[in-house]
């Protein structure tokens, strides 16, 4: 009986608290975009543990009704977005605004991306995938970009390339790796740019000063090397590549691992190593132009879509044998050197690497932030700290054969901020702000006397840039850059070069000190530069678009161009810079046509560049030394005109077959002096036709023509020397130009799946098919020896 009466007491009061519970309110709200405020229609609410749905309308808007007080945790979910779960307290009648990220698939797909993604329609691009990259995993840089019409090479021998865009090279190419402008040294032909090209996963070409977000002193242009990018998923996954090469005996190593979650944190790491002994022509050994290589880097950050951080660290180490014979002894062997055949000095295959060499260490520290903000846009922050270690050595004797002839050590600090105001579909808006410190410190320690000198450099730049869609067909894009450059040197000069210069009268004032046979220096230089750009594309039909740009940019001269005196080492010869040289101005158009259908892609682009004070390098002569005859090369300036075509064309002959061209003509001209300019392109032709059986292992043969034809526009800068052991006189034939050359190449691949998550990929070429002997424009070391012979390339990369 008491039992019965205490569980009618329960269930009374039990009863009695349900009836009391307020369960009447209501709970309303609205769905809408994160970035553009646009409302998400047939997003799916639902309160957890419970049968209680909405579905958003037209607007954006849903209601829960009948909802009782206290806390409901809603789970909102979007086809095109993340699911996303919130938590509100109810207490009375309740109206919330929620944001999702209706580009969220991008994220997923797109976590880690540069700060400094290439976006705007209007600046004709070219991408280079990562299939690409993993085809020239054991190359550099300048060899895989030569994939680009338009781009081609400038070498010191086979493993010092730089990337030459429509005829111009150095620092007049800003390199963006991971969103940080790479900073090494990069004045001279020989200084080539220390990169890992594994880091990458796209890599995009922007020709002319289109971009001004990157620097107001891309002359030639952009290039920009994306990382990785990884799912918001709980995964571990890696990859090795293992490449094997018969001209060197050599291979490269590389390996990445990944590990990502649903959160957002990620980490990778990769490595390359490469080793390569004497690399050989089609008749002989090129002595002592073996490679060492070793590169690692280590990346770890957040990614979320409202916020996000990253931190990064990577280094690069190239120890680079350059050719014996291209060092000389005296005027006669140099005379002979040049007009010879053959290299003076060809010894039996070495994996040794002695001098003449180089040895390069590059540093790279980056952390960067980003956060987006309502209906406004996207704020990116960053810090950057590198270091450059540039060694040099000379073939020397006694106490100083193994010291450096040449050692630099450049430091670098940047600091900048942009921000995105990318909350409207037909107009957007980005400004940013950075600066750099950086510091030049040559070792005088090294018995030699100082081609760059000791010197502070300050960099600070703005830049606006406007997107804006005209009408369906019609997207315009501007932009405007202010860069202030500052370089603080001191250097000694020895008083008959100071004199020799003439730069007693007019830089008089810069002496500091006087020590016997030389003067101590103190030049400062300011430049201010404005850059402008604009751009349009006009989309003609579903197929056709015709881009039109235009870009001034003023680039300061660098302290290679300012500052040289004495022998460059690598480069075999004595170079001088000019204090007197004036900041180049260009003034770059280019119309583009594109074209794309399901069997064709068409890009056709035509160019005119204008440069005002337009510097180069130019031989004058020889000069004896301690150490051997050297050519001399000065630094001079011009006004110069570039003008040319570019041309890339794929056609799908079938299912099977795909034919691709790309050719490119530069020409360049001295508007001063009225004669060529030096060093630019000669025209080229390569054309490749590939087959691909998909359903046979993915299998791919591809068969590639490159012609290059003979540069019959350069200047005579030929010059006659004494002899003194012969008592005559010796034309130096150094401006004539090599043949036309024409060379075959094979490559082929397939894909074996081992597993569901492994699959392996065995490829095979051959470069130089026919073992042609020829010799390259643009290569330095033309004068000494042919370039490289036949090479058989093995290669084997395994996903997991």
């Amino acid at each position: 009986m008491i039992k019965l009466l205490c569980k009618s007491v329960l269930v009374i009061c039990i009863s009695t608290s349900a009836f009391a519970q307020d369960c009447q309110l209501s709970f309303k709200g609205k769905i809408t975009d994160f970035h553009d405020s646009t409302p998400i229609i047939g997003a799916s609410l639902k309160i957890e543990n419970s049968n209680k749905y909405a579905i958003t309308d037209f607007d954006g808007l849903f209601e829960f009704k009948n909802l009782c007080e206290g806390k409901a945790i809603i789970i909102i979910e979007h086809i095109s977005c993340e699911t996303k779960k919130i938590t509100v307290n109810l207490n009375e009648n309740t109206f919330k605004e929620i944001t999702l990220e209706h580009h969220i698939e991008d994220l997923n797909e797109i976590i880690v991306t540069s700060t400094h993604n290439v976006t705007s329609k209007t600046i004709q691009t070219t991408n280079i995938d990562q299939s690409t990259i993993e085809e020239y995993s054991g190359k550099n840089l300048g060899d895989i970009l030569k994939n680009v019409a338009g781009v081609s090479s400038i070498n010191t021998g086979n493993s010092i390339v730089k990337p030459v865009i429509n005829g111009l090279h150095s620092s007049r190419i800003i390199v963006m790796t991971n969103g940080v402008r790479l900073q090494d040294q990069e004045w001279g032909i020989e200084h080539a740019p220390n990169i890992d090209i594994n880091n990458a996963a796209n890599i995009t070409v922007v020709k002319g000063p289109n971009s001004l977000e990157f620097g107001g002193d891309a002359i030639g242009g952009v290039i920009v090397l994306e990382p990785t990018k990884y799912a918001l998923k709980d995964s571990i996954f890696g990859k090795t590549i293992l490449g094997l090469q018969s001209n060197g005996r050599g291979g490269n190593l590389h390996s990445s691992i990944t590990k990502t979650n649903k959160k957002g944190w990620f980490v990778n790491a990769k490595t390359t190593i490469k080793r390569f002994g004497d690399f050989n022509t089609p008749d002989y050994n090129l002595t002592n132009t073996g490679l060492a290589s070793k590169a690692f880097s280590l990346q770890t950050g957040l990614k979320k879509f409202e916020d996000g951080f990253t931190v990064d660290y990577s280094f690069v180490n190239n120890n680079i044998g350059i050719l014996k014979a291209s060092h000389i002894g005296n005027l006669d062997d140099l005379v002979s050197a040049i007009n010879n055949q053959e290299p003076f000095i060809i010894e039996d295959f070495s994996y040794d690497i002695n001098e003449p060499k180089q040895e390069i260490n590059h540093h790279i520290f980056k952390v960067d932030y980003y956060k987006r903000f309502k209906d406004l846009g996207k704020l990116d922050m960053q810090y950057d700290f590198q270091k450059n270690q540039r060694y040099e050595y000379d073939i020397r004797v006694g106490d100083d054969k193994d010291k450096a002839a040449i050692d630099l050590d450049l430091t670098t600090h940047s600091i900048g901020s942009a921000f995105d105001f990318n909350n409207k579909l037909d107009q957007t808006y980005k400004v940013g702000i950075k600066g750099v410190y950086q510091n030049n410190f040559a070792n005088p320690l090294t018995g030699v006397r100082r081609l760059i000198p000791d010197y502070d450099k300050i960099d600070a730049g703005i830049f606006a840039i406007g997107n804006f869609v005209l009408n369906e067909k019609t997207t315009v894009n501007v932009g405007l850059r202010y860069d202030y450059n500052y370089i603080n040197a001191k250097k000694f000069y020895l008083k008959s070069r100071w004199t020799e210069r003439g730069y007693e009268e007019e830089f008089s004032d810069l002496i500091t000190g006087d020590y016997t046979t030389q003067w101590l220096v103190n030049p400062v230089f300011s430049f201010h530069n404005v850059s402008t750009s604009a751009g349009l594309v006009y989309q003609v039909n579903d197929k056709s678009s015709v881009l039109f740009n235009y870009g001034l940019s003023n680039r300061a001269p660098n302290a290679s161009e300012l500052f040289s005196d004495g022998l460059h080492h690598s480069a075999s010869r004595i170079e001088l810079g000019d204090l007197a040289l004036k900041q180049e101005v260009s003034n770059r158009i280019s119309s583009t046509y594109n074209f794309q259908s399901n069997n064709s892609t068409i890009s056709a682009e035509v160019f005119f560049n204008n440069i005002h004070n337009f510097i180069y390098l130019e031989p004058t002569g020889t000069e004896q030394t301690i150490r051997g005859a050297f050519p001399v090369w000065e630094y001079k300036s011009t006004n110069a005109n570039l003008f040319g075509f570019d041309l890339a064309w794929q056609q799908k002959i079938n299912d099977a077959f795909l034919f691709s061209n790309k050719s490119s003509l530069t020409f360049g001209n001295d508007a001063k002096n009225n004669k060529s300019l030096i060093d630019i392109p000669a025209p080229s032709f390569k054309n490749s036709l590939e087959y691909r059986n998909k359903k046979w292992h993915q299998l791919g043969v591809r068969l590639e023509s490159e012609l290059v034809l003979k540069q019959n526009n350069y200047p005579d800068n030929n010059f006659t020397v004494y002899l003194p052991a012969q008592d005559s006189y010796a034309l130096v034939d150094i401006s004539s130009t090599p043949p036309n050359y024409h060379l075959l190449h094979i490559h082929t691949d397939a894909v074996f799946h081992l597993s569901k998550k492994t699959d392996i990929q065995i490829s095979a070429s051959i470069t130089n098919l026919l073992n042609i002997k020829y010799r390259d424009y643009l290569n330095r070391l033309r004068y000494y020896a042919d370039d490289l012979g036949r090479n058989y390339n093995l290669q084997l990369k395994i996903n997991y």
